[in-house]
């Protein structure tokens, strides 16, 4: 009866298709249909006994403590104006330079990215400041709209990310149940940090990837890029990029520092950022009473929300492996031609298509915990797996119709840019992230190089 829990996984997709909660979409399908299978024998309500020491380990869980912090984090930089004063210094860096306000917005996305973590608050920002000056200096609007679009999503792959943290946490537990099943009972472990480590070189490419495109297209279809020069340059300019440039570096020299030398764990390094986003508000003086109550409300409302699709994830893999889920998705991909690079591929290809439909935290929780201990126990290495994944959910906050960097713009942008505008400005930068997937498959030492270096005994 193993089929069922083909059953359940589409009758979950197609409830989270109806915009209902998440984790009570999650929690609720699989409670239900836990019960009706128990009534016809086909399913151990015994399973569900485990759901409290899920939730529990969820509560006593390091690694999480990270996500509250960081949200902290990106929601302060947000309300201190450091994108703002950092568009306009990189603005006045380029002018002159063909594409230059392009390029000027995928540093900063990048620098955001970096210190935040928070695709949201990224492309809000970016679309706010960037857009209107884009499209009133004469830029293409597929291509104004899509650099910000996919500049901010280099918040899901440059470290410190959300994404990540959760994934970390998921192939974590996967990669020691991998271990386990192939007899190795002093399994060895994955980290955040590892992840983070990882993910440095490929989300530097991905930035020179994007600058390469505005290049390009400066190059080969310039009608689409100005070459406008504004007002003339304020003199001060380098003591203005100093002081625009050196908070945000401080911070991701402080965070990102502290876990790459070893001096703290991811979660350490959040409650560092988190600290030091406070101190750069009340530099700036933007540190008020409502917006602390702001971003602490904020806060808890983004927090509370992951939390509880932790909740519901435990529901369903509980309910799914007692369908015997697992079995089933070991056999299919144990059994196809061409061993892993087939199951490697099939597997990217599903997440792609999930994304079309489904966000990153419910490909996280939902499709990773089911497919990833089977692909470790083909040999696959954990951490070239996680950032894999990591890119590949990068682009469903871009591909539409549920892209939500395509909703985050779309909520600010001028009203003379049309939404078919808006998605097919996407296209090329969703091809570049594929690309790069390409990219890693053919030489994932891309990945698993730095962390070797810094983490060799």
């Amino acid at each position: 009866m193993e089929w069922l829990a083909l059953v359940l996984f589409a009758l979950v997709f197609i409830a989270l298709l109806t915009g209902f909660p998440v984790a009570f979409t999650l929690a609720g399908v699989s409670l239900l249909f836990a019960l009706v299978a128990n009534l016809f024998g086909v399913f151990d309500m015994a399973f569900l006994q485990s759901v409290p020491n899920r939730i529990f380990g969820i509560m006593n869980n390091a690694n999480l403590v990270a996500v509250p912090l960081f949200v902290f984090m990106g929601i302060m930089l947000e309300q201190s104006k450091i994108a703002e004063a950092l568009l306009q210094t990189m603005e006045e860096v380029m002018r002159g330079v063909k594409g230059g306000l392009g390029i000027a917005v995928i540093i900063v996305g990048a620098l955001l990215a970096a210190s935040t973590g928070i695709v949201g608050a990224t492309v809000v920002t970016m679309g706010l400041l960037a857009l209107p000056t884009m499209l009133k200096q004469g830029y293409c609007p597929k291509l104004a709209s899509g650099t910000i679009c996919a500049s901010g999503t280099l918040g899901q792959i440059i470290p410190p990310s959300i994404v990540l943290i959760l994934l970390g946490d998921v192939l974590s537990s996967s990669y020691q149940q991998a271990q386990l099943n192939q007899g190795i009972f002093s399994p060895e472990t994955l980290s955040v940090g590892d992840l983070f480590v990882g993910a440095l070189l490929p989300g530097l490419l991905l930035v020179v990837a994007y600058m390469g495109y505005i290049v390009f297209k400066a190059i080969s279809n310039p009608e689409s890029i100005p070459n406008h020069r504004g007002e003339p340059i304020a003199p001060g300019l380098l003591m203005r990029v100093v002081k625009s440039l050196l908070p945000p570096l401080m911070l991701i020299l402080l965070v990102l520092g502290s876990i790459l030398g070893g001096y703290a764990t991811p979660t350490e390094a959040a409650s560092l950022g988190a600290l030091g986003a406070i101190l750069l508000a009340l530099v700036n003086n933007k540190l008020r009473l409502t917006t602390l109550k702001t971003v602490m409300q904020n806060t808890l409302q983004v927090t509370s929300m992951i939390f509880l699709i932790f909740i519901g994830a435990a529901f369903f893999s509980l309910v799914f492996r007692g369908l015997g889920g697992d079995d089933l998705i070991t056999d299919l991909l144990t059994d196809l031609p061409g061993g892993v690079f087939t199951a490697m591929l099939i597997v990217m290809a599903l997440m792609f298509v999930l994304g079309f439909f489904l966000d990153f935290i419910e490909i996280t929780y939902v499709v990773v915990p089911v497919v990833a201990p089977i692909l470790l126990m083909m040999g696959v290495d954990p951490i070239w797996l996680g950032i894999m994944i990591a890119i590949n959910l990068q682009t469903a906050f871009l591909t539409p119709p549920f892209g939500f960097a395509l909703f985050y713009l779309r909520g600010v942008a001028p009203a003379e840019l049309k939404t078919t505008d808006l998605y097919k400005g996407t296209i090329p930068f969703i091809l570049i992230q594929l690309s790069m997937l390409g990219v890693l498959a053919i030489w994932p030492e891309i990945v698993t190089w730095l962390p070797g270096i810094i983490y060799k005994d």
